[in-house]
């Protein structure tokens, strides 16, 4: 008998793969947690349905939702990221030295618990020092900090459920406050191929854009993800993605990558025409 893991992208489309073997599977505090072990992509981690990461792909989500605005600003020295229970994000930003310190606010302990055993290649860096874990709602986390942050790294799940309130205007206008002068908000920001996950990139971005004098998207090809085409999206007070990016010190400090590359990160923000009518930024 053939087990397949079938994830609904919209009423009318499915994404399946097949499946070795479930390896667990728990009710955290706020969702359903399962890991599969899968002949394509590895060891795949789903909450509530809903596909999260695979071993296979990962890199190119935690690279790029990471490495953008480390280029733009090296010298970011204090981060939050909100969500990341899988730990990829982390991993990534461990890879700075100059990073003094990661706090990290997840609201499932569980989800980490279930990642340090059952997926070490994206949660190998959730205890180094630098790094910090609040388990609770980074909504209200972001609330109570002002002019603390070099960066604000959103990685959420989709906006239902735990996720919900980190699409909302003023959490964005809350990391605005927490952020330094010259800081960066980096945000999951979706995917515009679809209906319903066209409408929530739209309306996160018209948020973001109300918040920040600067504001922008771009854009990263992950094959597990709704439709491939996943997004980002870019905010600062002062710092332009494009005119700021620090290629030849980013370079200097000779990170390995699979996905990342300072040529990409300026052609990532070159988004097709669909997506800028999308976004009214024709």
């Amino acid at each position: 008998m053939e087990l397949w893991f079938t994830e609904k992208h919209t009423k009318q489309v499915s994404f399946s793969m097949k499946v070795d073997k479930q390896l667990v599977s728990v009710q955290g505090d706020y969702q359903r947690i399962d890991v599969l072990k899968t002949p394509e992509f590895g060891r795949v981690l789903v909450l509530d349905g809903y596909l999260m990461v695979t071993e296979k792909d990962e890199f190119i989500y935690h690279e790029m939702i990471s490495h953008v605005p480390m280029a733009v600003n090296p010298n970011i020295k204090k981060v939050l990221v909100i969500g990341a229970g899988d730990g990829g994000t982390i991993r990534e930003l461990t890879r700075y030295a100059s990073i003094e310190l990661i706090d990290m606010v997840e609201i499932d302990k569980k989800v980490v618990e279930v990642c340090k055993e059952y997926l070490p290649t994206t949660a190998c860096k959730l205890d180094d020092e630098r790094v910090h874990i609040y388990y609770e709602d980074g909504l209200k986390f972001v609330r109570t900090k002002e002019n603390e942050y070099d960066l604000i790294i959103v990685d959420s799940t989709d906006p239902f459920g735990p996720g919900e309130g980190l699409f909302t205007k003023e959490f964005y206008g809350n990391c605005y406050k927490a952020l330094k002068e010259d800081g960066i908000l980096i945000n999951q920001h979706e995917s515009p191929y679809y209906e319903d996950d066209a409408k929530v990139m739209e309306r996160a971005h018209r948020q973001i854009k109300s918040t920040f004098p600067i504001s922008k998207v771009y854009q990263m090809h992950i094959p597990t993800y709704p439709s491939g085409h996943w997004f980002f999206g870019f905010a600062s007070k002062t710092l332009d993605p494009v005119k700021d990016l620090k290629a030849k010190e980013w370079n200097e400090k000779q990170i390995k990558t699979r996905y990342y590359n300072t040529d990409l990160h300026v052609g990532a923000f070159a988004i097709p025409n669909y997506v800028k009518e999308l976004l009214n930024e024709e």
